[in-house]
């Protein structure tokens, strides 16, 4: 397939890694548990499998974390892009609701309805719910996805058609520990 001349002109063009949701002031926290994946490593390049569709399924990686501090009262999972040539990181998943008692989600546990009793799916790209999975632009270059799982002392109360905005103003000091796992597409 010949190079994409729209991606290729984008190449430079970057939302960058302190757009992302992890830089925010009000939700730092020690990263005192971690997240992995059995479907990529840190760094390494997700599956085609995971990949996003505008029509058609939307499998999200399965997940797993270590055990979260004491305290922890929700944790919450919020999937971003900082590459995608836009002043801010597109998001492919924001989900409230995670049991801090669970070990990990399963693959494709990022449905909207979720198979996972509590999850909460917050509006993503193209008004979805649930796992938007990678789709950047061909030929702009490798995208990352960065996984961040963040630890709640308390539970937020919000609307079931939150945002990204709702959520991020009902987490703010209430972050007690966080965890990241990022993966990497592309579309030559």
């Amino acid at each position: 397939m010949p190079a994409n001349p729209l991606g290729r002109a984008l190449r430079n063009r970057r939302a960058g890694h302190h757009t992302l949701v992890w830089a925010r002031p009000d939700l730092q926290a020690p990263e005192t548990f971690t997240l992995t994946s059995p479907a990529f490593d840190h760094g390494a390049p997700i599956p085609e499998r995971h990949r996003g569709r505008l029509f058609g399924p939307n499998i999200s990686p399965a997940l797993a974390w270590t055990t979260p501090p004491a305290g922890t009262a929700e944790l919450v999972l919020i999937v971003q892009d900082p590459d995608v040539p836009l002043g801010k990181p597109a998001t492919h998943a924001l989900t409230l609701g995670i049991d801090p008692s669970l070990r990990g989600i399963p693959e494709n546990g990022l449905t909207d309805p979720s198979p996972i009793r509590g999850l909460k799916h917050g509006k993503g790209p193209l008004g979805r719910r649930g796992w938007a999975g990678p789709m950047p632009v061909r030929s702009h270059g490798p995208h990352s996805y960065v996984f961040q799982l963040f630890a709640l002392d308390s539970r937020p109360d919000l609307p079931a058609k939150f945002t990204l905005a709702d959520a991020l103003h009902a987490m703010a000091g209430h972050v007690i520990a966080r965890a990241r796992l990022d993966g990497t597409y592309e579309i030559r």
